[in-house]
């Protein structure tokens, strides 16, 4: 058993930071991170962390080089201050998507990025809803990747599910994702066929299952642009679905994605807080947000305590 509990958080996520230190009755440790004059990232932490199990809680999220940054230097200060054990509760792990070579002379940075955590001194990576699974192998450390599935299911479940209801995946690569909703849901299934005839030309989307008349909810791990996701939707709605909704765990909604959302044709996107919403976003009320905040505590708890956090594993939250 390490020492006590010592929980800290950066300025990429301090609103879900605070909601997990209320769910385990434990503060946020007092730190101080600033910027020098010319940019560069100052950490001031304000408690003895000498033998202690130190949890850093800090997504990766824009803007993603400074958040990251802070996260590597809170890493080396407890390094360098004997913590016990250091644990990066990352909610969302930027540069994930490059997580293999798909051109010549390309990176990939999810390996740069697991690289630099453990070079920095992470003793376990926290996280949830990796881009893409093998992720974890990219460590020599243990991670856990939980899952957001169990809460959106939940909301699915006691909100919009109908006799009608099909789940959708916007493209081939999230059909796993929708299929296991569908099935813990008793739904239908479609997925939608995107295809180019040419370079350059529009993507015909051909939808494979029923729609028409149906209550159509799309699922994915995250938006960015939101690009695909609207333009799945408006397919869903012209092959005849009575109403759209969209799921996703990481709501990045970056460039003009809230615009689009609020252009879109669906009612609802509901996403969950491991990102927190910008102002546009929290004002459009289209957009919904759940918390994760009892996930990661019950999750830090079991670390904590050596207990198993498979059960958090499961999407059997019902």
């Amino acid at each position: 058993m390490y020492g006590e509990m010592i929980l800290f958080t950066g300025n990429a996520n301090p609103a879900l930071a605070r909601r997990v230190a209320d769910r385990l009755g434990h503060p946020i440790a007092p730190a101080n991170i600033s910027r020098f004059s010319d940019g560069e990232t100052r950490v001031e932490l304000h408690q003895n962390v000498r033998g202690r199990d130190v949890y850093l809680i800090q997504p990766s999220c824009a803007p993603a080089n400074d958040s990251l940054m802070e996260l590597l230097i809170m890493v080396e200060a407890c390094k360098r201050s004997s913590a016990g054990r250091i644990t990066a509760v990352m909610p969302y792990f930027g540069y994930a998507r490059q997580d293999r070579k798909v051109a010549p002379r390309a990176p990939i940075t999810a390996k740069l990025v697991a690289d630099l955590l453990q070079a920095a001194g992470v003793d376990r990576v926290l996280t949830m809803d990796l881009h893409a699974g093998q992720i974890q192998g990219f460590f020599n450390i243990p991670v856990d990747n939980l899952y957001g599935e169990p809460l959106l299911y939940r909301h699915v479940r006691e909100t919009l599910l109908t006799p009608d209801t099909v789940m959708v995946s916007p493209d081939a690569g999230g059909v796993e994702r929708a299929r296991s909703y569908a099935k813990r849901l008793g739904t239908g299934l479609a997925i939608i066929d995107k295809r180019r005839a040419r370079p350059n030309e529009s993507a015909v989307m051909h939808i494979i299952g029923d729609v028409k008349g149906k209550r159509a909810i799309l699922v994915d791990d995250m938006i960015d642009t939101a690009g695909t996701l609207t333009k799945a939707g408006h397919a869903v709605a012209e092959a005849g679905a009575k109403s759209v909704y969209a799921l996703a765990t990481h709501s990045v909604l970056s460039g003009p994605a809230v615009q689009r959302i609020a252009d879109s044709v669906f009612e609802k996107v509901v996403v969950t807080d491991t990102i927190p919403l910008s102002d546009e976003a929290k004002a459009l009320d289209k957009i919904q947000a759940l918390s994760v905040s009892s996930i990661f505590a019950e999750a830090i708890r079991s670390i904590h305590f050596n207990d198993s956090i498979s059960r958090l594993f499961l999407a059997e939250h019902d």
